[in-house]
């Protein structure tokens, strides 16, 4: 049942409509006046906003660290592969990203390690060793893009399987209409990312997109908070595998999925793909894994 605040009733909504007789509209829909969309969605809250850089760094660390843990516990860690980024708030030209060869779902704040924009490792953890590919696809894309905090790559298993087809995503439900006309598919693989060309390259595809998928390899969702990009890495991740069933089930019928018109993705995209709602959607695992580490990510 929905909660209070998202509920109208009939006799309320023949109220708005100024006639007795219930109506059938959805309230939310395209089309809408203000003064007939009485039920209006919150404010989202936001993340906690910091005067000494210093103790943002910790904060954000600490945050990053749980995307690992988080990683972990969604099966997105496929052996030594994967890298999340956190661009630091006390000098922007460098970033802080997991030690090559440390489990996901054992990183903890202290493990990260700092990186310039040379490739060097400037501070961090005891085990100081940097996957190459993660600097050279996530330097790339912190140059290109001032706005982005945060950038995380794996090769999640519908992520990966979807990346084999060489095709965008289709809006095909409410939740793939937030990467509507925000995502682009990186049509090349030459294999491990270990030359600088191919990160610039990566990162000019992505362009202002939120997420690319990068075929061949795997999915790429950035965001301007750690929370945003990794909301949006899980909510692509089940898109694709969304998508992978839908395809089934309709090509079994020699059908197509249903796709979500322009007009109506574009509307439910102001609500549902903005970095605000990213930072809100994440939020609630962020929570959960801080109750069932009890805060271990943070030492």
């Amino acid at each position: 049942m929905s909660p209070p605040s998202a509920t109208i009733t009939e006799t309320e909504r023949s109220s708005v409509n100024g006639n007795k007789k219930p109506s059938a509209a959805a309230i939310h829909e395209p089309g809408l006046s203000e003064e007939e969309a009485t039920v209006k969605m919150p404010k989202f809250p936001g993340p906690p906003k910091f005067h000494d850089k210093y103790k943002e760094r910790e904060y954000l660390k600490g945050r990053l660290a749980a995307a690992f843990r988080i990683f972990g516990k969604f099966g997105f860690d496929e052996g030594v592969a994967g890298h999340i980024t956190l661009r630091d708030p006390v000098d922007s030209t460098t970033f802080w990203v997991n030690p090559f060869g440390v489990a996901f779902s054992l990183i903890r704040a202290s493990d990260l390690i700092q990186i310039d924009h040379k490739g060097q490792i400037i501070a961090g953890g005891p085990v100081r060793l940097l996957n190459s590919a993660a600097y050279m696809i996530h330097a790339a894309i912190h140059e290109a893009r001032p706005d982005v905090i945060c950038a995380a790559h794996s090769h999640s298993i519908y992520g990966r399987s979807f990346c084999s087809l060489g095709r965008k995503l289709d809006t095909i439900n409410q939740d793939a209409c937030a990467f509507h006309d925000d995502h682009v598919l990186y049509e090349s693989f030459n294999g491990i990312v270990l030359a600088e060309k191919e990160g610039k390259d990566i990162a000019a595809c992505l362009g202002n997109k939120k997420a690319a998928l990068l075929q061949n390899h795997g999915l790429l969702t950035v965001g301007e908070t750690v929370e945003a990009a990794v909301f949006w890495f899980m909510s692509l991740d089940k898109c694709c595998h969304a998508q992978l069933l839908a395809d089934a089930a309709a090509g079994g019928r020699g059908e197509k999925p249903i796709v979500v018109g322009d007009e109506e993705a574009r509307f439910t995209y102001k609500t549902t793909g903005t970095p605000q709602a990213g930072w809100f959607s994440a939020k609630p695992t962020f929570d959960v894994l801080h109750k069932e580490t009890n805060g271990d990510y943070l030492n």
